[in-house]
């Protein structure tokens, strides 16, 4: 796969890197057309395990909208790379395999919006959040309303999207926004830590804690059980849950191949 505005390092744990970093890998029209591709090519790709979202350069993971593109458009136009852009986010929210954020750098606007839609965010020391659209006469159109509410309390929530506050990756931290804070010198050492930690886990065993995790929080408590037996039974009838039983027996390490 060859792309124009992103880099794939290809692998069981793939890495996407956002790569515009001469404009704080602002999301223009072109980027998230093939951010959207890459993410439905991964998804049938079996070979992939887990997935790592970054970006090029060391100022910004992405600062959201590309606005000098958005200036040229007309409205009508604004509305169709809006959506897209949900589209695309759709894609990474219901992505089926474990999805983490890799932040290094400012998270603003659509970037915020587009790390929030992975599973969870891991940031280094020089990270910053932030959702400033209500400054331009907005609101954040790509899930801030609807994600960080259900991250963080609904009240703060309000409070960071009317002020359009940039918080620190300690504040974000505190907020619990991200899963842990590094500094840059080990960040990505850390990252690959963590992720190759997930990739040795059963692929399907990964695959249906997330699906039981993401929709069993939007049911009551007595239909999220149903659903948690549904994703545990289809691990039962996986050659991983065998293989794994057998490698504890045996005191080795199991040779995971998915579904």
């Amino acid at each position: 796969m060859a792309f124009e505005m992103i880099k794939i390092l290809p692998g069981p744990i793939t890495e996407i890197s956002l790569n515009r970093p001469q404009v704080m890998n602002a999301l223009n029209r072109k980027l998230l057309e093939e951010l959207k591709t890459v993410i439905e090519k991964l998804e049938q790709d079996t070979s992939v395990i887990a997935v790592l979202l970054t970006a090029e350069g060391t100022r910004a993971f992405c600062t959201g909208a590309d606005l000098k593109e958005r200036s040229e458009l007309s409205v009508e136009q604004v509305k169709s790379v809006r959506a897209l852009l949900v589209s695309c986010f759709n894609k990474i929210a219901n992505f089926p395999k474990p999805i983490i954020a890799a932040v290094n750098g400012m998270a603003l606007g659509g970037g915020f919006e587009l790390s929030m839609c992975c599973d969870f965010i891991l940031a280094s020391d020089k990270a910053v959040f932030g959702l400033p659209e209500v400054g331009l006469a907005i609101i954040p159109g790509g899930g801030g309303t609807v994600f960080l509410p259900r991250i963080i309390s609904p009240n703060k929530a309000k409070e960071l999207i009317y002020t359009g506050k940039r918080i620190t990756a300690p504040e974000a931290y505190e907020l619990g926004i991200v899963n842990h804070v590094f500094t840059v010198e080990e960040f990505s050492q850390k990252c690959r830590e963590i992720m190759n930690e997930i990739a040795n886990k059963g692929p399907v065993a990964l695959q249906q804690a997330k699906r039981s995790v993401n929709y069993g929080t939007a049911l009551d408590i007595n239909t999220a059980f149903v659903l948690e037996a549904e994703s545990y039974n289809t691990c039962l009838y996986s050659e991983d849950r065998n293989e794994g039983l057998k490698a504890f027996i045996e005191k080795r390490k199991p040779k995971y191949v998915g579904y």
